[in-house]
């Protein structure tokens, strides 16, 4: 082992790449910029999730204004610019609290976000999720030979900045320049569709067909591979090919509606909850499964800790984390705010002498229930990418959990005041593992990012909770300013305000209805149940396959299910583009195989990095405006003809990154000459 001091160690990556030898990662100017950038992309994702139910990961784009932020200065490096980006994606990680939080609005216990319990919550979420991803890191970014895509993107477009690759950058720019205008031809202008869909009927059942044109999600697809692809397929055939037919051919067909909001609503209500069921099961077996890992790089941290500061220097720079010992004392000690939080919750409440029971039994379920989360987040970042995990499935998942234990708990709500305060307790629960899960999710793909360019872990888990203190502070001003100004669908501050333009938070309002529904006993348990069914079916099937060599993960079949058509047929064409470009790369030698397919990393990053900065700059310019689709002035300008001139657009898209991707260095350079 490298057993050389801190300021001498020579970075891996850096050294690989003719870079300098170690340099600056935590400056003043750079938790200053990464402060600024927090505060300005949380505003973004708030308005986008609240508006869609759809947020973004800022890293890369965190990454991106850094570098060319921080160059107007001079000195900075690629250790740096990694340190900006990870305090940044706290923007885009504490804004998942949106999924479960403003529910407490809807369902009239909250009149808008108290600061302090608000900020509790993101706080004490937060900093919870980034102590338990201290001991994952080794299980699940060392030793688990998962891709992280994203993680994978963000270090290719810090190593292109930084080594002033020409080549590379001309391909991650070209690609963001492409990927940043069919975005906003798409989404800002409405000149073109952003998909395009079906519904068909044989007889009363029916078949849904549909697929994006997002450039980014292909990027997804290629990241990830052809087999998490094909796990997410299958959760395709199982919802829209069996399930929707199925339920809508026996009786939930809505007379007088639209056969498409019929297949639409009775996913969302129904197929979901199956999709959920999987995930629940999935998630149970991914943490069992990773238990041994788990605990081999908790032992392993221990013995470190157990050697004093002597043996924590002795290891690479590269490998240090915060002490153990410091997660222990951290963990202990993030309790007695958690205590005090549910305690000042539960303060209006007449619980009498089960105001305790309730308090402690919500502490434990937090702090064990959050870890498992934290875990089974942290495996499906690495499978998928942070953009793409099933954040709103955990949602639903301790929503569920916490909706149906409370009321044993409790015993049966007296009247609608004990209902209401059992479902804002459900919800409450939820929101705290939702941004525990959250957080430990995008830091581990931070840390894979920080693997790849070298940086230190113990200084990237520093900065992300710096990270999660700023938006803590900013996260309950914005939301009470946003939801002053439009309101909610259902929920309007003030009267005279228009319900249509009030934002329509879908996460949240399904939180509240699942919530709702099991204390009232309204929910659909048979179709949590059949997913739990075909979960345990699926789990069996995997472990078989991974015998073999093979991986057909049952979880990434639970999302299929989840997440909508048209955002996995989108990362599914990705994947299939990366194993045809990888097969011709691969009758051309191992040498141009490895450059084709650093070049197709490239391409997929630059996707993401222009549709990001896009949506960045799209919610911006709403909020301003204060209204949605405010660029949407070419909205309809094609007709008929928008979808499939999109679709043209889109096959255009899938054939250069074939071609470019599947192409040696040496082909490209000829090409070029």
């Amino acid at each position: 082992m490298d057993a050389r001091p801190d300021d001498q160690a020579v970075p891996r990556g850096d050294a690989g790449r003719g870079g300098p030898r170690h340099a600056a990662e935590i400056t003043l100017r750079g938790l200053l910029l990464g402060a600024v950038i927090t505060v300005v992309f949380m505003t973004a994702n708030l308005y986008m999730g609240l508006k869609t139910g759809v947020t973004f990961s800022t890293s890369i784009p965190a990454a991106m204004l850094s570098m060319g932020l921080l160059r107007l200065f001079g000195g900075s490096g690629i250790l740096e610019n990694n340190i900006v980006q990870t305090q940044a994606s706290a923007a885009g990680t504490l804004c998942n609290v949106i999924l479960v939080l403003p529910g407490l609005v809807l369902i009239g216990h909250w009149h808008g976000f108290p600061f302090w319990e608000t900020t509790a919550v993101c706080l004490i979420g937060g900093l919870i999720g980034l102590v338990y991803s201290i001991p994952l890191r080794r299980a699940l970014v060392m030793g688990s030979g998962l891709p992280y895509p994203e993680g994978t993107a963000a270090a290719e477009v810090l190593h292109a900045g930084e080594a002033g690759d020409r080549g590379g950058l001309r391909v991650l720019l070209g690609a963001a320049g492409a990927g940043g205008a069919i975005g906003l031809a798409t989404t800002g202008f409405r000149l073109l569709a952003d998909g395009l869909h079906t519904t068909l009927a044989a007889g009363p059942a029916l078949f849904r067909f549909a697929t994006g044109f997002s450039p980014a999600l292909v990027g997804v697809g290629y990241l990830v591979g052809l087999g998490a692809c094909l796990a997410l397929l299958t959760g395709v055939a199982l919802a829209w090919g069996v399930a929707v037919p199925l339920l809508t051919a026996f009786g939930d067909g809505a007379g007088g509606q639209e056969s498409e909001a019929v297949a639409r609503a009775v996913w969302s209500e129904k197929v979901r909850l199956i999709g959920a069921g999987i995930i629940a099961v999935g998630a149970i077996w991914t943490v069992a499964s990773l238990g041994r890992a788990i605990l081999g790089s908790i032992r392993s941290a221990l013995q470190a800790a157990r050697g004093g500061g002597g043996a924590l220097r002795t290891l690479p720079r590269q490998e240090r984390d915060l002490p153990i010992t410091w997660v222990a004392g951290a963990s202990l000690f993030l309790a007695l705010p958690l205590i005090w939080l549910f305690g000042h919750f539960s303060a209006g409440a007449e619980l009498g002498g089960l105001r305790i029971a309730l308090i402690a039994s919500a502490t434990i379920f937090t702090v064990g229930f959050g870890f498992l989360m934290a875990a089974a987040c942290g495996y499906l970042a690495g499978l998928l990418g942070s953009s793409s995990s099933p954040i709103s499935g955990i949602g639903i998942l301790t929503t569920l959990l916490a909706a149906l234990l409370l009321p044993l708990l409790l015993g049966r709500a007296a009247g609608p005041e004990g209902e209401r305060f059992v479902v804002a307790a459900a919800l409450l629960l939820s929101a705290i593992v939702v941004t525990t899960a959250s957080i430990a999710n995008d830091n581990l793909q931070d840390l894979k990012t920080g693997q790849l360019v070298d940086a230190t872990p113990w200084r990237q888990q520093a900065v992300l909770a710096a990270g999660v203190i700023v938006g803590a502070l900013v996260i309950a001003p914005l939301l009470d300013l946003l939801y002053n100004a439009y309101g909610f669908a259902g929920a309007l501050p003030r009267e005279g305000m228009e319900e249509a333009a009030a934002l329509p938070a879908p996460q949240a309002t399904l939180m509240t209805q699942i919530a709702s529904g099991i204390v009232r006993g309204e929910l659909p348990w048979s179709m949590v149940a059949i997913g739990a069914g075909l979960g345990a079916v699926l789990v069996t099937l995997e472990t078989r396959l991974r015998r073999s060599g093979r991986s057909f993960p049952a979880l990434t079949v639970g999302i299929g299910m989840y997440l909508p058509l048209e955002v996995v047929v989108t990362i599914a064409c990705g994947g299939l583009v990366g194993r045809l470009a990888e097969q011709r790369l691969a009758r051309s030698g191992e040498e141009a195989e490895a450059s084709g397919r650093r070049r197709g990393v490239l391409l997929a990053s630059g996707f993401l990095v222009g549709e990001s900065v896009v949506g960045v700059l799209l919610a911006a310019a709403d909020t301003v405006s204060g209204r949605s689709a405010s660029l949407a002035f070419a909205a309809g300008a094609l007709g008929g003809a928008g979808p499939w001139l999109g679709l043209a657009v889109f096959a255009g898209v899938l054939a250069a990154f074939y071609r470019i991707a599947s192409r040696s260095d040496e082909a490209e350079a000829r090409g070029r000459s």
